[in-house]
């Protein structure tokens, strides 16, 4: 007899048809698949119990026959490089697995962006069905609401995440400036973090919390403040390295092992100089924001293989600065300024130049090599190197060192030498001829159209208007925040501005004051001099390399002629050697 509750029972029976019901899980087997970042200090194991909790409310417990739970993982991270995710997926393929659908606690927390509809088919293929709690049950692919609902859920999340880093941002930002507050991380080298005073929030302060701060490493910050007064004194980044690894001062990494796992123990190199030189923190003051995450695509041409972080510097509108000292100082700010302003000064000159710093040794009481750098063999194009040999010098060019196969070694001697003295008096005599009765009035001339055309006066009018550009810019500020503009909005354009007008005022002042001689005072210097040559053959061997440092004196020996050209700026002589002059 026919169900008379339902009069298409029979019918549907005979057709094959199966009426569709309302699902509540009750026949599937689930895996919970859940996600937890410790970034934002998130306990895992809380987290997990409120996700896994959501979800058998969702369905029964007992239909949860498996877990997949990440920690530490960002949601902006695909499935397949999350290590639970990826496992999940790999089941997938498993017929024994043991679980039909699953579930998840909260759909933002797992599915970031496009990541759903690019997880949805791969589960759909293998018959795997996908139970959301803000849908209110399973996924339905052919139902154009899901899409369009699961698609939000990924906006929404990528909208929380962004707008908890702003958040974050922002708060860290206010600390720094107003509080000087230690934001975590590696300690500084010279620095080491110890415990300061409570926590200013009141829970986390009954838990014995207490906040970080910078003290004095009272073993490497000497080492900092050593590294500033050479680079000062006029060495450079490399030059600095090589003198702490000859005396056997362990690098930041040798001296702090457990803090700098992913650095070799290898000694000190010309980037740890740099750093550590353009570090503001030594300062005492707080500064944070040097350094920002930026995300890239790993795979250009696959946006779905997602992205990887990567750090770069940061504008200087990002970067922030606390309003008083947090910290005890290593070197002073004005130290630090004198340092940035010859780091900019330095970035503007020739790699030549830079060069230099590295070759240049202090004369340490031995008498210095004059044409240290500054003589090349016509042969190969090299720098000749200086030696000692019986109290003697000579600038030598080794065949050996030559790269193999090169055309050099064709006619290249197996070592080119050319003795110091016998080109030093040449030279010396040259530039004592130019100051003779024949040539006096052309070398004044020339000097008084050097000092016409010098370049400082240029430059101190680029930082003159540097600074009145900054002041306006401050003033401007200052006038928008009268009219109503929030004051925390411009402080970073505020410090900039400021940071900038400083730097300009402090280099104007350690510009050297242009004291232009005229014609007669020139005479009379020249007069004063008496015999120049001879004032050159006596003079100090100091002064005698800055002298020829500063008529930029570059010799090239022709080996085969015995003939050293010398060529300084704005003219040059010839000279024979080993056969007289």
């Amino acid at each position: 007899m026919p169900n008379e509750s339902n009069e298409w029972a029979v019918l549907d029976d005979l057709l094959g048809m199966v009426p569709e019901t309302v699902e509540n899980g009750a026949d599937q087997r689930f895996a919970f698949y859940g996600r937890c970042s410790t970034e934002d200090n998130q306990d895992p194991e809380t987290s997990y119990r409120w996700q896994r909790g959501n979800a058998e409310k969702f369905v029964s417990e007992a239909s949860i026959v498996a877990d997949y739970f990440d920690i530490g993982q960002s949601r902006s991270v695909p499935w397949h490089r999350r290590g639970e995710a990826a496992r999940l997926l790999a089941d997938l393929k498993n017929p024994a697995r043991g679980w039909t659908a699953i579930v998840v606690g909260e759909g933002t927390r797992c599915w970031f962006g496009n990541q759903f509809s690019l997880v949805a088919p791969r589960l759909h293929a293998h018959g795997v069905q996908v139970w959301v709690p803000e849908l209110g049950g399973r996924f339905d692919s052919r139902n154009v609401t899901h899409s369009m609902m699961m698609s939000m859920l990924g906006g929404l999340s990528e909208s929380e995440r962004q707008h908890v880093q702003q958040r974050t941002r922002a708060s860290m930002d206010a600390q720094v400036l107003n509080e000087g507050r230690h934001q975590g991380g590696r300690a500084p080298y010279g620095y080491t973090v110890v415990d300061g005073p409570p926590h200013p929030n009141p829970h986390r302060a009954s838990d014995g919390l207490k906040l970080r701060i910078l003290s004095l490493d009272v073993s490497t910050a000497p080492v900092v403040q050593r590294i500033f007064r050479d680079y000062l004194a006029g060495r450079g980044d490399k030059a600095i390295a090589i003198a702490l690894n000859r005396e056997g001062v362990p690098c930041p990494s040798a001296h702090r092992p457990q803090q700098n796992r992913h650095r070799a123990q290898d000694g000190w190199q010309a980037p740890t100089i740099a750093a550590i030189l353009q570090n503001p923190r030594y300062t005492g003051y707080a500064v944070f924001g040097r350094w920002s995450k930026h995300e890239e695509l790993l795979d250009p041409d696959d946006a779905a293989a997602g992205n990887i972080t990567r750090f770069r510097r940061s504008p200087t509108h990002r970067i922030v600065r606390s309003k008083k000292p947090a910290h005890p100082a290593i070197i002073s700010v004005d130290t630090f300024t004198q340092a940035q302003l010859l780091r900019r000064q330095r970035a503007g000159a020739s790699n030549r130049t830079r060069a230099k710093l590295e070759r240049d040794r202090p004369a340490s009481g031995l008498r210095p090599y004059l044409l240290s750098g500054l003589v090349r063999c016509d042969g190969c194009g090299r720098k000749m190197q200086a030696e000692s040999v019986r109290e003697a010098v000579y600038y030598r060019c080794r065949a050996k060192t030559i790269a193999a196969g090169s055309a050099a070694l064709q006619d290249h001697p197996r070592t080119v030498n050319l003795r110091e003295d016998l080109v030093i008096g040449p030279i010396n005599g040259w530039l004592a001829s130019l100051f003779d009765r024949r040539h006096r009035e052309n070398t004044i001339a020339a000097l008084l159209a050097t000092q016409n055309t010098d370049d400082t006066d240029t430059h101190r009018h680029l930082l003159r208007q540097t600074v009145t550009d900054a002041e306006a810019k401050l003033a401007r500020h200052l006038a928008a925040i009268e009219a109503g503009v929030d004051p925390q909005a411009l402080v970073a354009a505020m410090n900039t501005a400021q940071a900038d007008k400083a730097a300009a005022e402090a280099e104007l002042k350690s510009l050297p004051k242009i004291q232009r001689l005229s014609d007669t005072e020139i005479r009379k210097l020249i007069e004063s001099l008496g015999d120049i040559r001879a004032v050159l053959t006596a003079g100090d061997p100091a002064d005698k390399l800055r002298l020829y440092r500063a008529l930029n004196l570059e010799v090239r020996y022709k080996h085969q002629q015995q003939l050293a050209i010398v060529g300084a700026t704005p003219c040059g002589v010839s000279t024979g050697v080993r056969r007289g002059t």
